[in-house]
């Protein structure tokens, strides 16, 4: 990223990690070994004699995504890129960027002497489930807690760090777990986003989701720290999609910025194909795929505008126009501050959480931690966030209730993604806008659909 867009984001992250894609290329010797995502033009296979055409341009393939037409391969060519394009079996090939959870704007623990040990933490702390449920009154209509009549369960993907699978208030309703992280085999969330966003789902305890009969199974992308590179998530959702889940949740951080003076354009560009395709294949099998619209309080409706004064093209990723992406809202149904926003790129907002009517995001002045979301974190425990991750999960969590009143199976994600907006509040400007898109969530009217 150049220094101008890296600079002008950093205000409004607050400290939090920035969530920018990273494209591991060292631009070093030539004996460096980089990494690249090599796309074919068929779309569900790899054709005859790619790994030898890899093999010719000085590449080793890592990892296969077959379903995909993708390959992962690492090569300290430096003329690689210009090889394997000459096969007339490409489409496109380009270094692999590497792709964060959306961090979280504001992260608060609560300690057992401040909430009591058994106090109702959804009744009295978790305004956002209750702005969607309109206070629980959504469970009380067919499939609103996310069980159907004919008993299969609705499971709700989530891509991510991880769950605490030993959360009091969520073991009940996990699934099951898959783990996409080299040498960490196990699912278990080590990080708290993961966990955040399960309980936003599934949650049925002392918290509670938006479904709480939903299921959830973890697809984890993201170690302790850093990112996971496209690749991985990737095959995360072909493998959530294989396995037929109902719902995909990706509350993760990326851009990729075209026209950077260290990449040329044609060189993001398969990373970008690659995602899309992800997206596509989980779709087409059935899969609601829902995502995050960002943290960086910008305008993402156009490359040029989400660049700002730098010269160049940045694209929100991932950013398919057939995910439903989500804006985040407070408390006072406001469209947060630190939210993304746009024409044609946010279709509905949930509830994600910020610190209240009087917090002034220059001077970090009047902050009241009662207006971020409630959920679980690892360790049986709860905390605070907020963020565009925390306003993903309300809308998968909808899906998933949506589809468990209609049976496993029976709607499509166009459908699935119609009714959510059909059913949708309009709060800001009449009809489709930018903020919004086409309003706020609710599973009421949802559900009454």
């Amino acid at each position: 990223m150049k220094r101008n867009f890296w600079s002008g984001t950093l205000a409004l992250t607050l400290g939090a990690s920035l969530v920018f894609s990273a494209i591991p290329f060292s631009g070093k010797a030539a004996a460096e070994q980089n990494k690249y995502i090599v796309v074919f033009k068929e779309q569900d296979k790899l054709p005859t004699g790619y790994a030898n055409a890899i093999s010719k341009a000085g590449g080793q393939i890592e990892s296969k995504l077959e379903k995909l037409g993708a390959v992962e391969v690492v090569s300290s060519n430096p003329k690689f890129l210009s090889e394997i394009k000459k096969s007339a079996t490409v489409l496109e090939a380009g270094a692999q960027s590497i792709i964060y959870p959306e961090q979280s704007v504001e992260t608060e623990a609560i300690s057992v002497p401040e909430v009591g040990e058994s106090a109702d933490l959804y009744n009295n702390l978790q305004w956002d489930i209750k702005q969607v449920t309109n206070n629980g009154e959504s469970w009380k209509l067919p499939g609103g807690t996310g069980k159907t009549t004919d008993g299969k369960d609705i499971v709700v993907g989530v891509i991510d760090t991880g769950i605490d699978y030993n959360h009091p208030d969520i073991k009940a309703n996990y699934a099951y777990g898959k783990s996409f992280v080299p040498n960490y085999p196990d699912p278990i969330d080590q990080n708290g986003h993961g966990t955040h966003v399960a309980g936003s789902i599934a949650g049925k305890g002392r918290i509670m989701g938006i479904g709480p009969d939903l299921k959830v199974a973890a697809y984890r992308v993201f170690g302790p720290t850093g990112g996971a590179e496209t690749s991985h998530i990737a095959e995360a959702l072909m493998t959530a999609a294989d396995d037929n889940v109902d719902v995909v949740n990706m509350s993760l951080g990326g851009y990729d910025w075209f026209q950077d003076p260290e990449y040329a354009t044609k060189d993001v560009v398969a990373d970008v194909q690659l995602f899309n395709r992800a997206i596509q294949y989980a779709i087409q099998k059935g899969v609601t795929v829902v995502g995050s619209a960002g943290n960086n309080g910008l305008d993402i409706s156009s490359p040029g505008k989400l660049s700002k004064p730098d010269t160049g093209a940045t694209h929100r990723s991932p950013s398919s126009q057939t995910l439903i992406r989500v804006s985040a809202g407070g408390a006072l149904k406001n469209l947060a501050y630190y939210s993304n926003y746009g024409v044609g790129k946010i279709d509905v907002m949930a509830p994600g959480g910020d610190l209240g009517p009087n917090y002034d995001p220059v001077t970090k002045t009047g902050r009241d931690n009662t207006y971020l979301c409630l959920s679980a974190v690892p360790g049986g425990g709860y905390g605070y966030k907020a963020g565009t991750s925390m306003a993903a999960p309300k809308v998968a969590g909808l899906a998933g209730v949506i589809i468990a009143k209609y049976g496993k199976d029976q709607l499509n994600p166009a459908q699935v993604k119609q009714i959510i907006q059909n059913s949708s509040e309009d709060i800001f400007k009449p009809g489709y806008d930018e903020k919004a898109g086409f309003g706020l969530i609710n599973a009421v009217r949802a559900l009454n659909n």
